[in-house]
């Protein structure tokens, strides 16, 4: 194994993460309750378009770039693509599809709208590289300004990124996937270098946020609604308590989490990035820091499932250990790091607002009557809920568990399910499994002793491109 530069930004420079093995996993199904959360928190289901909408070509869209990985053999697990998937295009009601979801959705439930999770139109990638080009911000703002006119009068939450650190690392750093960028030694790709083309992007990405921010305060005082960004958030614990294991928890934490996070709230990048990466760290602009300091995150998301070891090391190595349970072997079932996370952001972000705006569990494909049956999920689900109801008096507003239903999982096609009911891959047709259910009954336990108790209607929903409608009551 070679040792490599030390100006070679990695997902976490000088940090082996190993997943958690031992950390206990408790069942709390018997002891959370409703009522253990506020009266105006909120639960909901969250998923994606591309995940589920299928409709390939349909109503004058054009490829993604997802849709043309999806084509290429051998790029997805099992060889499937998004052509069909839930069909939640053509099984919602009308042609004027994003508008007829909003406007029925809205009736019952609080609409969530994601602009982007990462798929973007092909067209983007083939004329300037996406991210790679500061057109890019123009672009984000057209498309997010067209959605503010079209359903800013029903939608209240709106989100500019999904996950963004996910798809840089992934897409331009370990090109695991789209869109498939870096150099050695982290990756075999045909084009890309992982050292500077990730920052670039992050960039352009960090930039578009205020960008599209600053357009919808135009909006914001009339539909009065909140705009904020999702993260990817893993907890992270040191291996050994020592304090170079405890400086490798911080410096995880800042390349993962405040790297997407920070410019939006204290206008530059984390120092701890600052001290490794140096000159390779964009700096921002006076202008573009007054953006940032001037449109402030209304909320920030957390997507939360896992929890991580992690120990200083002079060498680059990833050790992804499986553990029992999870259908995905890099996940592991951890509660407590439920806590640790919600801690870390309120108090690095001065109590800024928050959703856990994804939490749920990973299952294989399998019959459905192994599937419905779904003990484990509602073990996860509840016990992750109980750490919620004790950590969100720190300021929490909301928790969405992914997903209502199957959806496709991007690299693994329909190899893996999150959801909390069964798809008939050949007829599509929909039944609730256990979780769906508990999930149901746990809404409403308490309705008899509070007006303001909210419930969930379990429903299969999506958006178009560029776009994630994220659930509540």
């Amino acid at each position: 194994m070679r040792s490599l530069p030390c100006s070679v930004l990695v997902l976490l420079l000088r940090v082996l993460l190993i997943h958690s093995l031992f950390l206990p996993f408790t069942s709390s199904r018997t002891t959370i309750q409703r009522g253990q959360f506020p009266p105006s928190f909120l639960f909901g289901t969250a998923t994606s378009s591309f995940q589920i909408e299928g409709a390939y070509l349909q109503g004058n869209k054009s490829p993604s770039n997802w849709d043309v990985f999806s084509h290429i053999p051998r790029k997805i697990e099992d060889g499937s693509n998004v052509d069909v998937t839930d069909d939640h295009y053509n099984l919602f009601m009308v042609l004027d599809f994003l508008n007829t979801l909003i406007k029925h959705s809205s009736r019952s439930i609080k609409p969530f709208v994601t602009l982007n999770h990462f798929d973007i139109p092909q067209v983007l990638e083939d004329q300037y590289g996406s991210w790679l080009s500061s057109e890019i911000e123009l672009d984000f703002g057209y498309f997010a300004q067209v959605r503010f006119e079209a359903f800013g009068d029903r939608v209240t939450y709106w989100t500019t990124f999904n996950e963004p650190n996910m798809y840089i690392y992934k897409g331009y750093i370990l090109r695991t996937t789209l869109p498939s960028r870096c150099s050695y030694p982290l990756g075999n790709c045909s084009y890309g270098d992982s050292t500077l083309e990730p920052h670039i992007a992050t960039h352009n990405l960090v930039l578009s946020h205020p960008g599209a921010a600053e357009i919808y305060q135009k909006f914001q005082e009339k539909q009065e609604g909140v705009i904020g960004i999702v993260i990817a958030a893993p907890w992270f614990v040191p291996y050994d308590d020592t304090p170079a294991d405890r400086l490798a928890v911080e410096r995880s934490l800042a390349f993962y989490f405040a790297w997407f996070a920070d410019p939006s709230v204290y206008g530059d990048y984390p120092p701890e990035m600052r001290q490794v990466v140096g000159s390779r760290l964009p700096a921002f602009s006076a202008e573009e820091r007054t953006k940032l300091l001037e449109v402030k995150l209304d909320f920030i998301g957390v997507n939360h499932y896992t929890t991580l070891y992690v120990k200083d090391v002079l060498l680059l190595h990833f050790a992804l250990l499986s553990r029992g349970g999870m259908a995905m072997s890099n996940f592991s079932v951890i509660p407590r790091g439920m806590e640790g996370i919600v801690t870390y952001v309120k108090e690095r972000y001065n109590n800024t607002p928050m959703f856990i705006t994804e939490n749920g569990y990973a299952q294989p494909t399998g019959p459905i009557d192994n599937s419905l049956n779904d003990t484990e999920r509602i073990e996860y689900h509840e016990s992750y809920l109980a750490v919620s109801s004790e950590v969100m008096r720190c300021g929490g507003e909301g928790i969405f568990h992914l997903v209502s239903a199957r959806n496709f999982e991007w690299l693994h096609g329909y190899l893996i399910r999150f959801g909390l009911h069964y798809v008939d891959f050949r007829t599509l047709q929909s039944t609730p499994k256990w979780s769906a259910t508990r999930y149901k009954e746990f809404l409403s336990e308490d309705k008899q002793n509070s007006s303001d108790s909210k419930n969930i209607h379990l429903q299969n929903v999506a958006s178009g491109i560029f776009k994630t409608i994220k659930l509540c009551l």
